[in-house]
């Protein structure tokens, strides 16, 4: 994503602090209706409200308390004068803010933000989408559906629904707190396609009402399958046997593995597209059939078992039956086990957590209508897209082998699945179920490391129109205390509690500003991209502490659902974690993903991912003796 020296801002999935599920209002909006809006769904958008740009002096005012906690006592001085500079009357910093008003203010602009988060966060990066940019949910099982094509064609059912609601504009806007959100990225879910290009990717949409086709992948192979026939949309049981003739067709051999090509850096893929279309001028129809569909179904013929490896088969599989640029790609696999995979450009994952819940607590529920059981016996059958390559391709085909292998082998991945305790004894506590979360983090990566890094956890901004993410800082003055009292051993009990409680309270007002669009990371990098090229950059941004406070030694995110075992990404810095959670009615559920051989300042950790999830559960269980501790207090008064 967006690189900030050699690191990168987290434009990870956002929840804020709320479970995916059911986000329905339960009062009547303050923001009014739209009569002119083309369905319920967008009934709100034109009357949101625009993202705010902060206070310049509120907004670095944040900003040094939250590197406070990060610098020594000299080094927070040479960043206390690059603000006061940058603040001065008369100075850069009150220019770039004007500017950044202006634009936020012209009437023609939706969102300030946006175009540049799009291009420099997302589809201006080079790197790999798998690994650094897509996202996975792992599913629990199904225990009705245990078949790959009974399975993938329940999917296929729920999501077309899920479509249907969206092409209608029939679906129920979401709510934070009585409040709706901003609907606009549900656009980029079907029918949609990142397409790479130098020296900045652009995303492909195709019309929703007139593509109705899904592509299925089997052992490297790509088909199409209708899912409209003679007018009628094909049942489950018409899309099962599809699914089953697929299986059967693609046998035992591996095709040629073009989606491999998805999976290399963007400028080398950009020139793999432009090699495989010079092969020959009807590949590109055959890459728009697939880059135009619904979504991908990918039918691998693994057989993941654990957490494990069920999570890493979702996160990257084997590279080669995957089209990564796809927006929504659900995997099956040949036990019946079932995820998604994500590509983040255009949405977050809030968006596609929704389609996921819905389909999988449709079909848990039985709310899902799967049609006649009887087979239209002129249906057609599954056509393969056959792609005409040439030597040339056949060399970046091994390239992009060669370099997804290496690529995988030296990233980690593992799952702390915790049954002891989740959100209903965590509200027991009187805690915050993301808050507490973020402090079993805080002190497993102190219990780790014996200080406490950069942090960032994602918050959604979707009050505003076009709204995305904010970066809600973890790491506090109150954070380093609550650590380091706990790992104490002289420090009281109720003294850890109230330390405990200050930090809490200190997360969820930075969160609630973040939400508000009031960070500080949003609006500097909106000040940094109102410099004008003649323009040297202030020493605020050419300050140690600006680069260091945005490595994200820690980039977490909090998706939760019921109905998934799994939900993840990767790391964002090679120095540090990737950590996304559930906070669940009973269990905690971490996702850890890290390079092997962790190297952190000069020290190398072996096997740091799982040394990592360790203390993860140590600090979940000593979090939960202190909390203990208060609630026994309270039983004897």
């Amino acid at each position: 994503m967006f690189r900030a020296a050699t690191t990168r801002v987290s434009p990870r999935l956002s929840l804020a602090t709320r479970s995916a599920a059911k986000r329905w209002a339960t009062t009547t909006p303050k923001t009014p209706v739209d009569p002119t809006a083309p369905g319920p769904m967008l009934r709100y958008q034109k009357n949101l409200p625009k993202l705010p740009v902060p206070a310049l002096s509120a907004t670095l005012q944040k900003y040094l308390q939250s590197v406070r906690p990060l610098l020594s006592d000299a080094e927070f001085q040479r960043t206390e004068q690059a603000v006061k500079e940058f603040e001065a009357p008369g100075g850069l910093g009150q220019e770039l803010q004007e500017r950044l008003l202006a634009k936020a203010n012209d009437p023609n602009v939706v969102n300030w933000m946006e175009d540049w988060w799009l291009d420099q966060a997302y589809m201006g990066y080079r790197d790999p989408v798998v690994i650094y940019v897509s996202y996975f949910f792992l599913y629990k099982d199904d225990k009705l559906r245990k078949s790959p094509a009974q399975r993938a064609a329940a999917i296929a059912t729920a999501a077309l629904e899920f479509k249907r609601q969206i092409a209608q504009k029939t679906l129920e806007p979401e709510y934070v707190k009585g409040e709706p959100l901003c609907m606009d990225s549900f656009k980029y879910m079907f029918n949609n396609c990142r397409i790479p290009k130098k020296p900045s990717d652009y995303e492909a949409t195709f019309d929703i009402l007139n593509n109705n086709h899904v592509v299925v992948l089997r052992k490297n192979r790509f088909y199409v399958v209708d899912t409209i026939y003679n007018g009628k949309q094909l049942s489950t049981a018409e899309l099962q046997h599809q699914f089953q003739k697929i299986i059967d067709q693609a046998g035992q051999s591996k095709g040629i593995p073009i989606g491999v090509l998805t999976s290399d850096n963007r400028d080398k893929w950009t020139d793999y597209r432009e090699n495989l279309i010079a092969a020959n001028p009807e590949n590109r129809k055959v890459l728009e059939k697939i880059e135009s569909s619904d979504f991908v179904i990918c039918l691998d013929d693994s057989k993941p078992v654990t957490r494990d490896e069920g999570s890493r088969a979702c996160w990257h599989g084997d590279g080669r039956n995957r089209f990564f640029d796809k927006p929504l790609q659900f995997i099956v696999f040949e036990n019946g086990k079932a995820g998604f995979m994500g590509e983040h450009s255009c949405m977050d994952g809030m968006a596609t957590c929704r389609l996921n819940e819905f389909v999988c607590d449709g079909l848990a529920r039985n709310k899902i209508e799967h049609g006649p059981t009887e087979i239209r016996s002129d249906l057609p059958e599954p056509q393969e897209l056959q792609f005409d390559i040439n030597s040339q391709v056949s060399k970046d085909i091994e390239a992009a082998e060669t370099n997804f292998e290496n690529l995988i082998k030296k990233h980690e991945l593992t799952v702390l699945n915790y049954q002891a305790y989740g959100k209903d004894l965590i509200k027991k506590y009187k805690c915050s179920p993301d808050g507490f979360a973020q402090m079993v983090i805080q002190l497993a990566y102190y219990k780790m490391f014996g200080t406490s890094r950069p942090t960032y956890e994602s918050a959604q901004t979707r009050k505003y129109q076009r709204g995305r993410t904010e970066t809600a800082r973890t790491v506090t003055v109150d954070s380093v205390a609550f650590v380091k009292a706990m790992e104490d051993p002289n420090v009281p009990v109720q003294e850890k509690i109230s330390a405990f409680r200050k930090a809490l309270k200190t997360q969820g007002a930075n969160m609630a500003d973040a939400v508000n669009g009031h960070g500080c990371d949003r609006h500097l990098f909106g000040l940094k991209n109102s410099l004008k090229d003649s323009e040297e950059k202030p020493e605020l941004f050419k300050d140690p502490a600006y680069a260091y406070s945005s490595h994200w030694y820690l980039s977490t995110s909090q998706l939760s659902s019921e109905h998934f075992d799994g939900y993840g990404w990767g790391q964002v810095v090679n120095d540090g974690f990737g950590v996304a959670y559930m906070v669940k009615k009973h269990a905690l559920q971490f996702n850890v993903a890290s390079v092997k051989d962790l190297e952190v300042h000069g020290t190398k950790y072996v096997n740091g991912t799982y040394h990592f999830k360790q203390c993860l559960e140590d600090a979940a269980n000593e979090l939960k003796e202190l909390m203990d501790t208060e609630i026994a207090s309270e039983a004897k008064l």
